[in-house]
């Protein structure tokens, strides 16, 4: 096949790639009054437009608790664009994990995520790449992005791989590797997106239980100023999974890797590409990602997102708990092998036209001011981390926050842990200039999205320190005692379950759906177990008090042990 030019925008995109330039568990924060804020924006449903109305918050949280189908139906309706209407908006039992949404129904994420907004502003930026060196960012528009994906989705379709193969990412963030998880999900493929820092064993693992036909990697990548040897350790991994045919070889730096017999230069590839690939129609249940966290016994656990569920909940939760309006820039700085970068990064953010950042680096590097630095160059108008890098950063003091111009913010998140009040307090007064909005969100790998954070919520309703808060629309949380006994009232604590299924919640563990049912659903028959424990205060608001993993090793229900879900301590995505 004749090359094919491959456009000034993908063009620059790839050539890009190179080059190093290029019972609480603690007690309630104390503050003089509780900080005030927003509810998040409308949207072009009647119910995401109905949220920021004042009083609509309790209301439509009842409707959403009261009547799944009536809340959720026109929700999907009018946020995503559909083959085929949906027949039946839900039909899940907790008592055998059977979780379904939107059936019948048929779509293309990626048509959801690129086609529908090329259409309407195709120079409109989808991704800005934050590369590892400060000041080398790449923009990437949505024409752009879809290009790239379209040559990618063409050159996997070259090389054998078909609707329902399974294809390994392991890439750090960067335009390309978002453009590998739209590829799959523009031919029907499944991807599952590896941590580019995990070993070669605990690569190989994920990759013989996935049944990984391809592999897509970089010769290197570039974190903190250091080299890391990706192909290297693809090359030990893929000595153990006898399923993978092809190994996709793209380039970050212009070092030369060992190219063997499975090896394939990506960037060569796709170039011979065409530009437009036609989009599979895929079911609203077919599995649209597996994602892996390390089981109670060291097997990892390939949790199940699909479609059309998944894909809603993330626009919904990112438009409403984040305040995102049109032209804001969107930076959540996880790393997409996590639920958070998948969620936040990618699919709810193109799903709902934003302009997200990519964030290759660290918190550190080269200085504590990075990721100040970073808001003030890009005019980052949300920016979602993990209390984690907030201590770290605390330590370094003020001044190097303050060196640099925040206005931009309007919104600060939390995700990953509960953070400690002193941190919320730094990150809320220093960062924030005692102005922005700091939502501390709760949720896991297997809820997909966020179940609890402050927003969205009535306008001007207070928000408290420390604390995730408010159910978001669907989730309905319960405590839980020992004894398995519904906790009810107000200043109580036990275990948080959630007693109805939403939409963006996983349907399985891949190839064992028993573990999945005993993981999540057999401690508390009837209720989602998260493995957290939770306190609801006075004013009916939920603080997450940390996972219960040595309560689990004790309790017993019915007399028998809850041995299904003893140190699954992989619930809460770190």
């Amino acid at each position: 096949m004749a090359a094919r030019s491959l456009g000034r925008g993908v063009g620059r995109l790839l050539g890009s790639l190179r080059g190093l330039s290029g019972q609480p568990a603690w007690p309630l924060c104390r503050v003089s009054a509780p900080r005030r804020a927003a509810s998040g924006p409308s949207g072009s449903a009647p119910a995401v437009a109905a949220a920021s109305q004042p009083g609509s918050y309790p209301a439509l949280s009842a409707q959403a608790a009261r009547e799944p189908a009536a809340f959720w139906g026109p929700l999907a309706r009018d946020t995503l664009l559909w083959d085929t209407p949906y027949h039946t908006v839900w039909d899940c039992d907790f008592s055998t994990g059977k979780i379904g949404w939107f059936l019948g129904g048929q779509l293309n994420v990626s048509v959801n995520c690129l086609d529908q907004h090329v259409r309407k502003s195709p120079e409109s930026v989808a991704l800005i790449w934050e590369r590892d060196e400060p000041g080398t960012e790449v923009r990437i528009t949505y024409r752009e992005l879809l290009e790239t994906t379209c040559r990618l989705a063409n050159t996997l379709k070259r090389h054998g791989v078909c609707r329902g193969d399974c294809v390994a990412i392991y890439m750090p963030v960067s335009p390309l590797a978002v453009a590998a998880m739209l590829a799959c999900a523009r031919i029907g493929a499944v991807h599952t997106v590896i941590f580019a820092g995990f070993s070669a064993a605990s690569l190989a693992g994920r990759i013989n239980d996935a049944k990984c036909k391809v592999v897509i990697t970089f010769n290197q990548g570039l974190r903190g100023g250091r080299v890391m040897e990706l192909k290297k350790i693809v090359d030990e991994a893929v000595k153990h999974c006898p399923t993978v045919q092809r190994v996709l070889v793209a380039h970050r730096t212009d070092n030369k890797v060992h190219m063997g017999d499975l090896d394939i230069p990506l960037e060569q590839e796709m170039a011979k590409e065409d530009p437009v690939c036609a989009p599979e129609s895929m079911g609203s249940e077919d599995m649209l990602f597996m994602l892996y966290t390390s089981g109670s016994t060291g097997m990892p656990k390939g949790i199940v997102h699909t479609q059309a569920g998944y894909l809603l909940y993330a626009a919904l939760t990112h438009k409403l708990v984040f305040d995102h309006r049109p032209g804001d820039i969107f930076g959540c700085v996880a790393d997409i092998g996590w639920i958070t970068g998948h969620s936040y990064v990618v699919y709810g953010p193109l799903c709902n036209g934003a302009t997200s950042v990519l964030f290759e680096s660290t918190p550190v590097y080269p200085n504590a001011g990075r990721y100040w630095e970073t808001v003030e160059r890009l005019k980052i108008n949300q920016f979602y981390g993990a209390p984690t890098a907030v201590r770290l950063l605390l330590k370094y003091g003020d001044a190097w926050v303050k060196k640099y111009d925040r206005s931009s913010l309007r919104t600060l998140g939390s995700v990953g842990e509960p953070i400690n009040c002193e941190a919320w307090e730094w990150l809320h007064r220093v960062v924030g200039d005692s102005r922005c909005t700091l939502v501390d969100t709760w949720w896991q790998t297997e809820t997909g999205g966020i179940c609890i954070a402050p927003r969205p919520s009535e306008e001007g309703a207070e928000i408290l320190p420390g604390m995730a808060m408010r159910p978001f629309f669907g989730i309905v949380p319960v405590l839980m005692d020992e004894k398995g006994s519904v906790v009810e009232g107000s200043n109580v604590s036990g275990a948080l379950c959630i007693s109805q299924a939403w939409p963006g919640m996983a349907r399985t563990i891949y190839g064992d759906h028993q573990r999945f049912v005993d993981a999540y659903f057999k401690a508390y028959p009837g209720y989602y177990f998260t493995g957290d424990g939770a306190h609801r205060t006075e004013g009916g608001y939920y603080q997450i008090t940390g996972r219960m993993d040595d309560v689990i090793n004790t309790l017993q229900i019915g007399g028998l042990f809850r041995e299904a879900i003893r140190n699954s301590g992989d619930l809460l995505e770190h």
